[in-house]
């Protein structure tokens, strides 16, 4: 048997941080809650979770519209209760990043995507659910923009979580990403 022969396999020492294993575990910081960087997240989330890796998302400022309740306003003070007017969040009333033309580029995506058979934002949120995504919102964040834990967001939503939870998964993850 040659020295190198016994030498730790480099694919097994990149797997090391700090003395522990990477997880086969995707975490992922939802920022945007624009309608194509929100409706890429969860394909790649599902992706993830369908190919058996386990899937943290956290969701903060406009990407915590991602989790919210359709129809709902947000907010207590005037500042908060403006805010949650012009933010109206829920996987509804998501707008693209670019060229939504007061909702009509919405409504183009939503339609070119059914037309071309491809999943709706809240049936690839209810595969999130069905595949056991954990789906965090950041305390921060949610504090605020004035959103009420008990009554805004879907169901399976944790409670708000801090970044340095975040940061814990995403230290095991093999994958992190930030969209």
């Amino acid at each position: 048997m040659t020295p190198q022969s016994t030498a730790i396999p480099q694919f097994v020492m990149d797997a090391i941080v700090g003395g522990r294993p990477f997880k086969n575990k995707l975490s992922m910081v939802v920022l945007s809650g624009d309608y194509d960087k929100v409706m890429g997240a969860y394909i790649i989330a599902t992706g993830a979770a369908a190919a058996g890796m386990d899937v943290v998302m956290f969701f903060t400022f406009w990407g915590i519209k991602a989790i919210q309740k359709d129809g709902i306003l947000t907010g207590k003070s005037l500042f908060g209760r403006m805010l949650g007017l012009m933010n109206r969040g829920g996987l509804k009333a998501i707008g693209p990043s670019r060229l939504n033309m007061g909702g009509l580029g919405r409504w183009m995506f939503k339609f070119m995507m059914k037309k071309k058979q491809v999943s709706s934002l809240e049936d690839l949120y209810d595969m999130a659910v069905e595949l056991g995504i954990v789906m965090m919102p950041c305390e921060m964040s949610m504090s605020v923009m004035e959103y009420d834990p008990k009554t805004d967001f879907k169901p399976n939503v944790t409670e708000p979580v801090g970044v340095a939870t975040f940061l814990e998964h995403a230290s095991e993850s093999r994958v992190t990403l930030f969209i």
